[in-house]
């Protein structure tokens, strides 16, 4: 039987709101030393915020990341899986469309996330 994504994953993952400031999401981020949060609307999950993106966003001159939402550099309806969706099937996923992390549901709300440091992880301890 093929190893699930619910046994690599990050669970309970940090999320934020779409109203939130870039700046509360950066500072989340280091508090909690993550780099992806998922965007959560009234439960539902209708984007991702990377870090990369959002210093992205806090540098470009007109953006005030006290004032943005995050809503202004998510990625909407990004890429997710079912807990028991196999590894292998998110990772080739993640690596055909060149993604740093992936959203994982359990019947359609937030479980956990799969990042490129998890899949880090278990490739690490495979070696070992």
């Amino acid at each position: 039987m093929a190893t699930t994504i619910e046994k690599l994953m990050t669970p309970s993952p940090h999320s934020i709101g779409p109203g939130q400031t870039i700046a509360v999401a950066l500072k989340l981020m280091r508090t909690h030393g993550v780099r992806h949060l998922p965007v959560l609307d009234g439960g539902n999950i209708i984007g991702l915020v990377s870090e990369r993106e959002l210093e992205l966003v806090a540098t470009l001159g007109a953006t005030n990341p006290e004032r943005a939402p995050v809503e202004q550099a998510m990625i909407p309806d990004p890429y997710w899986a079912e807990v028991d969706t196999p590894v292998a099937e998110v990772a080739a996923k993640m690596a055909e469309r060149k993604l740093g992390s992936a959203v994982i549901t359990r019947g359609g709300k937030l479980a956990g996330v799969f990042t490129t440091t998890d899949a880090l992880r278990a490739l690490a301890e495979l070696a070992r």
